[in-house]
């Protein structure tokens, strides 16, 4: 019987992922926003420290052992690839980030596994985002992607 001996490729990493942060490129957005930091920055305070300790509990698990309990999900259909990190505020507000993972990040200049938060977003309860605001979520992912190293605050 004979065991299988873990890839030399691909070292094991040991501890917690990575929490980066998405800056826009100087050549896609001239002020190099940072969508994700402006949006919790926005948020309630309360709102602000509970996304915030969603997105650690998930780096520390890591990722891939995380149980979101509703709290950190991953998403479907034209938003494959994206995890939402899900909180309510005051009125039971909806507040999301909306986060990629990097499993092999060193290869993208991230210096190990990461989590990335891209943008996020707020609606008021028991209402759904449109496909715009999809859309354009979906395009900041594009953009983050298309760089190598990636840009990241």
């Amino acid at each position: 019987m004979s065991k299988k001996k873990p890839k030399a490729d691909r070292p094991r990493w040991k501890g917690p992922w990575l929490i980066h942060f998405f800056k826009r490129h100087v050549d896609d957005h001239p002020t190099q926003s940072v969508p994700g930091r402006e949006f919790l920055d926005s948020c309630p305070k309360s709102v602000r420290a509970k996304l915030s300790a969603i997105i650690k509990a998930v780096a520390d698990a890591p990722p891939p052992m995380f149980s979101g309990g509703g709290k950190w999900e991953a998403m479907h259909c034209d938003m494959s690839g994206f995890y939402e990190a899900r909180t309510d505020g005051e009125n039971r507000e909806h507040f999301r980030l909306f986060c990629v993972l990097e499993r092999d990040g060193a290869s993208v200049g991230l210096r190990g596994p990461s989590l990335v938060v891209i943008t996020g977003m707020r609606k008021p309860f028991r209402t759904t985002f449109t496909d715009k605001d999809y859309g354009q979520v979906s395009a900041l992912g594009r953009e983050y992607f298309k760089r190598n190293p990636r840009s990241v605050a």
